[in-house]
């Protein structure tokens, strides 16, 4: 069996925001450390891998904002009474 070969290299999904958050996730393209410190060395398999996990964690990103502004989510258009709230 031949090996495939890949015709365009995948390119590295660096936005230039480049601060990680306190678990080591980049705020701007989303991967760990070792992910973007290893990307050069990564097969295009690994590199598509890293890219498929970047999109679930957009989604999950994504899901929280979603939760938080339901939870936050106040009607001030409507009058309450003080008692109502407490």
């Amino acid at each position: 069996m031949n090996p495939q070969f890949e015709l365009l290299d995948i390119d590295n999904p660096c936005i230039g925001v480049c601060q990680s958050n306190k678990k080591g996730y980049c705020f701007g393209c989303l991967r760990s450390r070792p992910e973007r410190q290893l990307w050069l060395s990564m097969s295009t398999e690994e590199r598509r891998e890293v890219l498929r996990l970047i999109v679930g964690r957009k989604q999950r990103i994504e899901q929280m904002r979603q939760r938080k502004g339901e939870q936050l989510g106040f009607d001030f258009e409507e009058d309450v009474e003080m008692g109502e709230l407490f």
